[in-house]
């Protein structure tokens, strides 16, 4: 089974499983659950994460925290499953719109 995962708008997440698509909204970033919707999908086609044979994650650009915990979690699945990610056996890395400014230095 092939696995999309796309969580670079931090308002919402879509995800294929073969060709069905679902879509998941939210109002804040901060009510995105990018893997609790995975498994929701997933139980609702009476799959397990096992049966999925690769995965494909739009790596960005996108929002700092959708994009990152959307690699993260494609990444992990292809890591524990044995499964190529974007076709690959490394780990994609994300690409942000913009740099993150969290690790920038604050003016004293």
């Amino acid at each position: 089974m092939h696995l999309f995962l796309d969580s670079t708008n931090n308002t919402q997440v879509i995800i294929r499983l073969g060709d069905k698509e679902f879509v998941n909204h939210v109002d804040s970033p901060r009510n995105q659950d990018v893997f609790g919707f995975l498994l929701s999908c997933l139980a609702q086609e009476n799959l397990k994460q096992e049966d999925i044979t690769e995965v494909e994650v739009n790596p960005g650009p996108g929002s700092f925290t959708g994009t990152r915990i959307g690699v993260t979690i494609a990444n992990a699945l292809g890591f524990a499953l044995g499964i190529p990610v974007n076709g690959q056996k490394n780990p994609v890395e994300p690409i942000y719109s913009s740099p993150p400014s969290i690790s920038s230095q604050k003016k004293v």
